[in-house]
Formats: structure tokens, sequence, C-alpha cells
């Protein structure tokens, strides 16, 4: 791909990511992630260790799944049996333990992220084969940027393709 894009080829992570990083802990609520999503308008963060070593991602997505049609059904059914007085299910239980979920229960763990001198054509080729929005940016595992499509669709623009 990097050959397409011709003058972007030299562009590399360093020069469009984003280096102040929105990110979150594994101790962090679901609310709290959710509050830092909603305030930096963006629709993932990556979860780092306390010395900022990349140990997955949450999005939107990962957010909202257990407030999906499929849970609302499972939990109106538990609600049903509870009811008709039947004993609480352990299943049951750890369904209601999800309003006290942390970042590190919803984050994916297998995170796809560049290194710093990856090409704008190369990242654009991970976004596409992996279906990701963006992509961390690493240096020795640790987080130093994220490069968003946006950051990408800026770079191509502002070198006239």
């Amino acid at each position: 791909m990097s050959e397409r894009f011709g003058a972007t080829a030299s562009i590399t992570a360093a020069d469009i990511m984003s280096r102040k990083v929105v990110v979150a802990h594994p101790a962090d609520s679901v609310a709290t992630v959710a509050r830092q999503l909603a305030a930096h308008g963006i629709s993932a963060v990556p979860v780092v260790d306390a010395e900022g070593k990349l140990l997955g991602m949450v999005s939107e997505g990962d957010i909202m799944r257990p407030f999906g049609a499929k849970n609302q059904m499972r939990r109106a059914w538990w609600l049903e049996m509870l009811a008709e007085g039947e004993d609480l299910a352990p299943d049951f239980l750890e369904y209601i333990k999800q309003d006290n979920r942390k970042a590190s229960d919803l984050m994916t763990r297998d995170v796809i992220g560049a290194p710093e001198t990856a090409t704008v054509g190369e990242i654009a080729d991970l976004l596409t084969e992996h279906h990701v929005k963006r992509v961390p940016v690493l240096k020795d595992g640790h987080v130093v940027g994220i490069v968003s499509r946006a950051d990408i669709v800026r770079a191509l623009a502002q070198h006239k393709l």
C-alpha cells in the first residue's frame, strides 16, 4: 500500500500521531471510562499499567455490549425467575456484577499496535486488515501516541494526493 501513497511513504506514525493520549487503567470503572470517552469526544482508550505499558483497549462497543437487546432479554428472564421465588443462581449473581465491571473486564487484550517508525501506508494496512479505527503507537511496549483513521486522512489531505 505504501507505494500508492507516493510522497506520504516517508510520513511515519511519529509524524501524525496524537501525543496526548487519553488512557484508562485496569481498575477504572466502566462509568469512569465512559465519562472519559464522552468528555474527550473519542471512541476508545488504551488501557495501560502504572508505567504506561499497553494492556488492552476499551471502545464504545465494549461498553455498550452488555446493554444490548440480547442481554436485556436475559436480564428480564432472570428477573421473572426471581419473581417466581427461585433461588439466586450463580449465573444471575455474575450478571448483576456487570455493573461493577472494570476496564480490565471489558478490554480487548489482543491489541494491534504500531511502532513510531510505521509509515502511513503500513498503518492504513493495519487498520484495514484488522477492522479497527485506531492503533496505539508503541515504544518498548509503552503507549507514546495513537493514530486514528482521521489522522491518516488529514495526512493524505495535507499532501494533496
